[in-house]
Parts: structure tokens; sequence; C-alpha cells
């Protein structure tokens, strides 16, 4: 292992990251919050600071396998005038965040660049690379949260579109999804459908 790559790699990838990771979470609660229940406010949830958000293991994972996640927003739907629809919204928040910050992430790349020649080599290539990451990441964050397994926030907009019925049917495999992402992932399944995507989102994004 080469542990000055790896501690440069953590350097440039982390920020971005917990960026990443803090806006998703803060939407969630945000619309939440704006649609009437105050529980992830009460629990300190409605915040900006990264260490509110934060899972060990879903830093682990990112570290590892490249793909992470927070400590997902505590939401009670009964306060919603249309508890369905709420969690609807309240689930795409997340989603919705991380791509407006990957828009974010590739128009200060393209603001960046022109004055690059104007900045030490050490400040202005760190930041590049920085930024540049932050728009995989994010984008990378909404096409993995939109996989329909629980918990996955996609899997809250299938739930609450299917029929009352069948969504009590498919709500009953949360337990197991974890397990299910992880053996995806093992078998390339995740990969294959992810990284056509991430990459032509990027393409979209940085031109």
């Amino acid at each position: 292992m080469n542990l000055p790559k790896l501690i440069q790699e953590i350097a440039i990838l982390a920020p971005p990251f917990l960026l990443a990771l803090t806006v998703h979470e803060f939407a969630h609660a945000f619309v939440a919050y704006k649609l009437g229940d105050p529980t992830a406010q009460r629990l300190g949830r409605l915040s900006l600071n990264p260490l509110k958000h934060l899972d060990p293991l879903g830093v682990l994972a990112f570290l590892i396998m490249k793909i992470g996640w927070a400590k997902p927003v505590p939401v009670d739907a009964s306060y919603f005038n249309n508890p369905r629809q709420g969690m609807i919204w309240v689930s795409l928040a997340g989603v919705s965040a991380n791509l407006a910050l990957a828009v974010a992430c590739g128009l200060a790349a393209r603001l960046l660049l022109p004055i690059g020649q104007l900045l030490p080599m050490a400040i202005f290539w760190p930041l590049v690379q920085m930024i540049a990451a932050g728009v995989w990441i994010n984008v990378m964050l909404a096409i993995f949260n939109l996989i329909p397994i629980p918990p996955l926030d996609g899997s809250q907009v299938l739930s609450n579109l299917l029929p009352p019925e069948l969504a009590r049917i498919y709500n009953k495999l949360e337990p197991l999804g974890f397990f299910i992402l992880l053996a995806l992932f093992y078998t390339g399944v995740i990969p294959k459908i992810m990284h056509p995507l991430i990459s032509f989102a990027q393409s979209l994004i940085l031109g």
C-alpha cells in the first residue's frame, strides 16, 4: 500500500464527500420541517454540521468501495397533510440537492480553470481535483440513492407510489436491504448500472 498516495487521496476526497453527505441529509430534514415535521429539527439534524450526519460505516464503505452514506434523517410522516406525497418530496430532496451541488461544482471548475495560471500549482491542482471529485461524488450519491432498494431514497419514492397493500409487502424487504445492496455491489450489478450513468452525467456537467 502506498501510504502517502492514500493520504493524498483521502485529503482530496474527504471535503467534497462530507459536503455531499451533509447537504443531502440537510435537504431531507429541511423539506420535512417545511412540510410540518419537527422531528429532525428537534434531534439537531436540521444542520449543516457534518458531524451531525456521519455514519462511520458509510464513511468506511466510501473509502473502500467509493460508495457511502450518512445516518438517515428521522422523518415522521404523520405530521404531513398528505403523508405519502410528503415522503416522496422528502426522499427526492436529498437527490435533488446532490444534483444541484454537482452542477455547482461543475460551474466552479469552469470558472477556476481560466484563472488557474494566477494560482500556485500546489494550490490550484488539489483544488481542481477536489471540485472535480465533488461532481462525481454528488452524481454518484444521487444515482445510488435512486436505487429502489430499502432503505435508499428510491425505495421510499416507490413505496409511496405503490398501492398500500403492495407497499406493505415491498417494505418488508427493508431488514434485508443492506445485504441485497452488498450482494448487488459485489456481483457487479450496481457498478455496471451506475458507471455509465455517472459518466454520462459528468460529461453533461463538465462538458
